[in-house]
């Protein structure tokens, strides 16, 4: 174990390197994932409530919920979900925490809400022109290394419907002062990480030929060293355009957030509204 620890330790990884063990489906972290999630007051999982339903309300907005049918790409518990189902969308939600979908199936059954779950990797979607909207919401697209992020872009513009949009957002330059290079250590008898005693080593870094931040957990316990892998790829309104229009989105307009909250230079996020004008070229 103590040349694991290491060989984590001695070097910084390489852009993207994956988590050495599952980070979703642990029955303890997914559990206080889950629980983060459903903080109303503080942005963790998930952005703060409040947040969420102005975030919700913007979307209904930009297209007339009537008959659209709305595809929402890691939705976790379904607190997007929820809201756009009650604005009328047709719902569908993709997650890939069992743990998420379980509570969101639940919360809709007991709501008597017909919005279809579905425990996926996103990744591997395969629509073809059957939503009007999809979204991926709280940075996620950021948290792909690139050739996933082209992939994706692929998938989703061929899971949308002509005239379809395709909403996200990502982190900007003023998010790097938000995970400051630095490396700690402590002790927890219990915590996020784990229900037993663990040491934690973290670690924030930043990439700068990439433009990636990293935010590095390795957990030791008495039986094993795991490490955890938190990405983020920081977006101008130039990079994330060019990624869009090389998947052949036609019109994106940008804003500083999900809210539609006019474009500036101050903000720590950018949200692209992307359409797609033509059918897919099969």
């Amino acid at each position: 174990m103590y040349e694991k620890i290491m060989n984590f330790v001695r070097q910084k990884p390489e852009a993207y390197a994956p988590c050495t063990s599952k980070f979703w489906d642990d029955p303890h972290i997914s559990k206080q994932m889950l629980k983060a999630h459903l903080e109303p007051e503080i942005d963790s999982a998930s952005r703060k409530h409040s947040f969420i339903k102005k975030s919700a309300e913007w979307i209904a907005e930009l297209k007339e919920p009537g008959e659209s049918k709305l595809l929402d790409l890691g939705c976790g518990p379904g607190l997007y979900t929820d809201l756009f189902d009650a604005s009328g969308f047709t719902v569908t939600g993709i997650d890939i925490s069992q743990r998420s979908i379980e509570y969101a199936k639940s919360q809709a059954a007991l709501k008597r809400k017909r919005i279809e779950y579905r425990c996926q990797n996103y990744l591997e979607i395969d629509y073809l022109e059957a939503f009007d909207v999809v979204t991926l919401i709280y940075c996620d697209y950021g948290v792909l290394c690139p050739a996933d992020r082209e992939r994706l872009l692929k998938k989703i513009m061929r899971a949308l419907k002509p005239g379809g949009l395709f909403i996200l957002d990502g982190f900007t330059e003023k998010f790097w002062q938000d995970v400051p290079v630095k490396q700690e250590i402590s002790y927890h008898e219990s915590g996020f990480w784990s229900p037993d005693a663990y040491v934690c080593l973290s670690r924030n870094a930043h990439y700068s030929e990439t433009k990636n931040t990293l935010e590095q957990s390795i957990i030791i316990t008495a039986d094993e060293c795991r490490c955890f892998n938190i990405w983020n790829q920081i977006f101008t309104k130039t990079s994330m355009n060019q990624e869009l229009i090389g998947a052949g989105f036609d019109t994106i307009t940008f804003f500083d957030d999900v809210c539609g909250k006019p474009l500036s230079e101050d903000s720590k996020t950018i949200c692209a509204v992307a359409g797609k004008a033509q059918a897919f070229k099969r």
